[in-house]
Order: structure tokens, then C-alpha cells, then sequence
């Protein structure tokens, strides 16, 4: 069954059109509305980067309430270091959806990716926003109308039974450059049918994005306009509660981490995908550290695209992480290979390593040597063609 993402759960409808909002020319869906039948209980996690785009100032505003009923989107423009304007825009955006819709305008949810500082197309988004049919469907043409450089749409769906009954969890996001640990130029929305309080959906979605979304990294930089919304529409009639409520948010956090790998998966420039296994750490949150340092590491990424097993630049990426590492105790493996054990080079073969680094997708495991706390992340080799790409974003 092809998935639906954003439409799975019940009472959502999508859909998508063409505005030309980059360069005039309406040549690609560039902007999507997400509907839900009835108010939502919404929670958003923003980027953490000082500058913040226009969108985002919006949405926190409106989300305020805890209650969002839609959502409006746009790629091709940020909306970002465009000072007062650029907030009357995203409210531009907010009324038409909120036109279109038949709600006020604070119950609207507004996103935009694409390039910094300058203005937005406000007009011709607003006419593209009218012309959008909602349907259950929709979430195809949402999917795509969100990307930038990415190459392809990212889905991902769950259901699970609680009480006796189905829910669901439905979830798009797009990524693909400026993509590290605290958020990243990622846009992902997500939908439930599970009756959730504000608070509920504020703590499954902070957890579920600190093990996904926060683990992944292809280059190093966070942007100005990243967001994960959820929405939840209470359609199910149930919320998760008692030892249900570990089974509801492993879903949420199941969605989130199905999209975060499809992101470094389709990192810009990117040809393999690796995963970083930590272990033997003092605690969680050095764990963490060690893992999504090694994730950024270019010169750990710059090895693994040119499949050279100098297998080093793993345990000093993890040695400079802040992480406590004993290097007496310290180990590393590489696929099925331990190069390092007990502090000490292994018996390995630099061939097999490198026929490990050739492969598509790549484990490492690391032991700090410490204590027994583990943490995981997720990140992409570094290309020319990474280089490429973002020579030429803006032409």
C-alpha cells in the first residue's frame, strides 16, 4: 500500500499548486496547504539558530492557543531577514489559507523554505493558496510542493491499536542541505488521530525529534526556518494512556526517524548514509555528543566517500565531542570489523574496511570506555557534488 503520510490518520486533507514562487515561473508545485476537519491540539519545535524567519515568528504566535486547525507552506523562498514585511507576508499566507478554509487566521500554521533575504511573493502565493483543492489525496503533490534540493518526497506512516482501536500517525518532511543536530533546513509535519492535550503532544513531539530529527546531520549548519509540527486531531476518539502512551510515542518517534534517515539519505551530494553506534559512555547526553560529532566530522565524511579506512577520524571526532572518553578502553568497529579494542590498533585489514566504506550503508560502532549510556545518529558522506549544489543555489 503506497503511504499517505499526512493524510493517514483520519480527518486530513492536503493538496498543493504552483506559484512560481522562486523565479516567476510556475513550473513546480512551490506551495501546499494541510487541513484538518475540526481544531487540532498542535505542538511545533523551531530551529535554534538566532535569526528566525518570518514564518516561524508567525506560527509561534498563532500556536500559542495550542490550537491549529491548517497549515500553509511554501518552498523557493525563506521569507528570512525580511524585517517587517516579511511578517506581513506570512500573514498574507495565513488569511488566504484561512480564506480558503473557512477558519480564522490564527488557526493557520505557516512554513517557508528556499533562499535567504529575499522578499516574498506574497501575491502570487496567495493566489496559488485559492486555487487549492484539499483532498485526501493530497498528500502527493504537499509532499513534493515542499522541497528544494531534495530529490525526493519523504512519507512515512504508522498505525497502532490502543483500547481496541486504530491510530494513526502520519508525517512529510523535506531536507536535504543545511541539515545538523538541533534542527536543520528541515520542514517535517505530522499528524495524529489521537486525542492528545497540548502538553501530551508537546512532550512526544520534543522526544521523538531529539532521537530523529536532532540526530542526523549532512553538513554542519542549521538554518533559519526549521520546524516539526504536529497536529492532532482527536478523530481516533482515543488517547493513549498508561502503558499505552510508550506504544503512541513510539510511533510519533518511529515517523520522525523513517524521515530523518530518508533526509541524510538524500543529503545533497550524498552517495552513502552512515550510522554511528556509541557506546560505553558516562551518560546519555555524552553519548549523544560523541555520536553526532563523528556525524559531522568532514573529515570523517571525506573518508568514507573516498572508502579510505583511516578508521582515526572516528575516535578523535569523538575525543574532541566534549564526551569523557577512557582511550586505554576505547574501541572502534566498522561493519563487522573491530580496527580498535581495549585502547589498542586490532589484527584488521585495511581492504576489508575499505570494501565496508564502499557500500551504501555503513555502521560504526564506538566504545568511549566509560560507563554504559548509548546514543545513535545518522549522517552522509561529503561530495563535490555537495560542493556543486550550493555554489549554484541561488542561479
Amino acid at each position: 500500500m503506497t503511504s499517505r503520510g499526512v493524510t493517514f490518520p483520519v480527518g486530513f486533507a492536503a493538496g498543493a499548486a504552483a506559484a512560481g514562487v522562486k523565479d516567476g515561473r510556475p513550473g513546480r508545485l512551490d506551495v501546499g496547504l494541510l487541513a484538518a476537519d475540526r481544531a487540532c491540539t498542535a505542538a511545533a519545535v523551531f530551529t535554534r539558530n538566532q535569526v528566525i524567519a518570518a514564518p516561524l515568528v508567525v506560527t509561534r504566535r498563532h500556536l500559542e492557543s495550542g490550537s491549529v486547525r491548517a497549515l500553509v507552506v511554501n518552498s523557493g523562498n525563506a521569507n528570512a531577514c525580511t524585517g517587517a514585511q516579511g511578517e506581513r507576508d506570512a500573514l498574507a499566507m495565513a488569511r488566504a489559507a484561512a480564506l480558503k478554509l473557512g477558519i480564522r487566521p490564527e488557526d493557520v500554521a505557516v512554513a517557508s523554505t528556499g533562499v535567504i533575504g529575499i522578499r516574498l511573493p506574497a501575491e502570487r502565493i496567495t493566489k496559488a493558496v485559492a486555487a487549492i483543492e484539499p483532498s485526501p489525496e493530497g498528500w502527493e503533490p504537499l509532499s513534493r510542493a515542499i522541497m528544494t534540493t531534495d530529490t525526493r518526497p519523504k512519507v512515512a506512516e504508522r498505525e497502532v491499536w490502543l483500547s481496541g482501536r486504530p491510530v494513526r500517525v502520519g508525517g512529510i518532511a523535506k531536507g536535504a542541505g543545511m541539515i545538523h543536530p538541533n534542527m536543520a533546513t528541515l520542514l517535517a509535519f505530522l499528524t495524529t488521530d489521537a486525542v492528545l492535550d497540548e502538553g501530551e503532544a508537546g512532550r512526544v513531539l520534543r522526544a521523538a525529534v531529539d532521537e530523529s530529527f536532532n540526530a542526523i546531520s549532512v553538513d554542519g549548519d542549521t538554518s533559519t526556518n526549521d520546524m516539526a509540527l504536529l497536529l492532532a486531531s482527536g478523530a481516533s476518539g482515543v488517547r493513549p494512556s498508561g502503558s499505552e502512551t510508550a506504544a503512541f510515542a513510539a510511533a510519533v518517534t518511529d515517523v520522525c526517524t523513517e524521515l530523518a534517515r530518508a533526509i541524510v539519505a538524500d543529503g545533497e551530494g550524498a552517495t552513502k548514509v552512515f550510522e554511528v553506534r556509541v557506546r560505553g559512555a558516562a551518560t546519555d547526553e555524552d553519548a549523544r555528543m560523541a555520536a553526532r560529532t563523528i556525524t559531522t566530522s568532514s573529515l570523517v565524511k571525506a573518508a568514507i566517500h573516498g572508502a579510505d579506512p583511516n578508521w582515526g577520524r572516528v575516535l578523535a571526532a569523538a575525543g574532541r565531542s566534549g564526551a569523557q572518553v577512557d582511550p586505554r578502553r576505547a574501541g572502534v568497529r566498522i561493519g563487522d570489523v573491530d580496527v580498535l579494542v581495549a585502547g589498542a590498533p586490532a589484527d584488521w585489514d585495511p581492504a576489508a574496511v575499505r570494501r565496508i566504506f564502499e557500500q551504501a550503508e555503513i555502521q560504526i560502532v564506538v566504545d568511549l570506555g566509560v560507563g554504559a549510556a548509548t546514543a545513535r545518529a545518522w549522517g552522509c558522506d561529503l561530495s563535490a557534488e555537495y560542493v556543486r549544489i550550493n555554489a549554484d543555489y541561488t542561479t
